[in-house]
């Protein structure tokens, strides 16, 4: 891998602007789909269902997004690996979607690593887990815990957090050598912390950042508190990843504190730049999804080295880039 440059690079108003843009980057955090083929994907094919989803509008997602369009997407930008989160597709595809990914794999050389899906908390994990880890690029598991609409409401029950099950699924994760890709929103960051404190064995890796919705001052200083909870456990890293929001335009200087602030609870150490694409590009485009990042790292002055890590050191050695599957 490459180290970080430092170019002038000019914004569209005009400006210039010395901002440290990498010369290689590891994406933490894509999707990919093909539609109308073996797999189904219900959100993007029958069930189209905005009302839901967390920007909103997306019929322009209903199409097909391959690593061509991927490529596409990304032209201009050093992405030189990348991870694939499992997209959703019928959960019964799960086991063909990750073979479908090892075979574009092997034709295109991307994706590097595979976050697949297996219910967690199913009578039959262990079967499912074995499956899908004898896959050589399945490095991690994506399963939601159940969680509430909105902040205040606590649910009980299967799924959630407080649910009794998940010691034993998180010890089977760490067994099988596969980390835990966890989503869910801001309001429930302590919760997480809680529930991770009883299981130091397993990596857990926090996607979006813990999806900051509310930038309200109470809604950060929410979502901060969860994160710095999480902070205090060595096993959990964190993707920097998807700030846009339902119900606003991209605010560049706005996600540039945000992420700023989370580099500095977590630390360069332990934050992937992750794109989240095509989903993201719903609010921004990759070059100025990259713009903001290095705004964000330029503004604490993080080292050559610490930027590096966030770009590209931290995804290889998470998700095991370039080695093989143990």
């Amino acid at each position: 891998m490459h180290p970080v440059s430092s170019p002038v690079r000019a914004d569209p108003d005009g400006a210039d602007h010395a901002l440290a843009l990498p010369d290689a980057i590891v994406d933490a955090h894509h999707h990919l789909w093909r539609l109308g083929g073996a797999l189904r994907y219900p959100w993007l094919q029958h069930a189209y269902d905005p009302a839901h989803f967390m920007l909103g509008d997306y019929a322009s997602l209903c199409r097909d997004f391959d690593v061509d369009a991927y490529r596409r997407t990304t032209e201009g930008a050093p992405v030189v690996a990348s991870v694939h989160v499992e997209a959703e597709c019928a959960r019964e595809d799960a086991l063909a979607e990750t073979r479908w990914l090892h075979d574009v794999a092997a034709r295109a050389s991307l994706p590097s690593a595979v976050v697949a899906w297996v219910d967690l908390l199913a009578d039959d994990v262990e079967e499912r887990l074995s499956d899908q880890a004898a896959y050589p690029l399945v490095r991690g598991i994506r399963f939601k815990p159940r969680t509430s609409a909105m902040p205040g409401e606590a649910p009980g029950g299967p799924g959630t957090l407080a649910d009794p099950r998940w010691p034993r699924a998180l010890e089977r994760l760490a067994a099988h050598g596969l980390s835990w890709d966890l989503r869910l929103p801001f309001w429930h960051l302590g919760d997480a912390a809680r529930r991770l404190a009883d299981a130091p064995s397993v990596d857990v890796v926090l996607e979006h950042a813990g999806l900051p919705w509310d930038r309200s001052a109470a809604g950060l200083a929410t979502w901060r508190r969860g994160m710095e909870a999480l902070s205090q456990l060595p096993n959990v890293s964190v993707k920097l990843s998807e700030f846009g929001l339902g119900d606003a335009e991209w605010n560049e200087a706005e996600n540039q504190r945000i992420i700023a602030e989370a580099l500095a609870i977590f630390g360069p150490e332990r934050c992937m730049f992750a794109s989240n694409f095509p989903v993201a590009g719903l609010r921004v485009t990759f070059p100025v999804l990259m713009r903001t990042f290095a705004a964000a790292l330029a503004s604490h002055r993080w080292s050559a080295a610490a930027q590096r890590a966030v770009w590209q050191d931290n995804a290889i050695r998470i998700y095991r880039i370039g080695s093989a599957n143990a």
